[in-house]
């Protein structure tokens, strides 16, 4: 997964408003207590974030 896949994603569950706010400030334990920007910065594979994303939002399991 790319980063660009990975932001339509959210943006598609999120919306394009509420998806960079919700990825800067809600940290995620699967993550190490990094929230989903503060993980991508530090190089962890975007697929890794969204499966943290998906988990936390509680997505169905077709959007893993």
């Amino acid at each position: 997964m790319r980063h660009t896949e990975f932001w339509s994603r959210m943006e598609a569950h999120l919306g394009a408003s509420y998806a960079p706010v919700w990825a800067d400030q809600f940290v995620m334990s699967e993550l190490g207590g990094l929230t989903a920007r503060e993980a991508l910065d530090a190089g962890i594979a975007p697929v890794r974030v969204w499966r943290a994303v998906w988990a936390a939002l509680g997505l169905p399991a077709s959007e893993r």
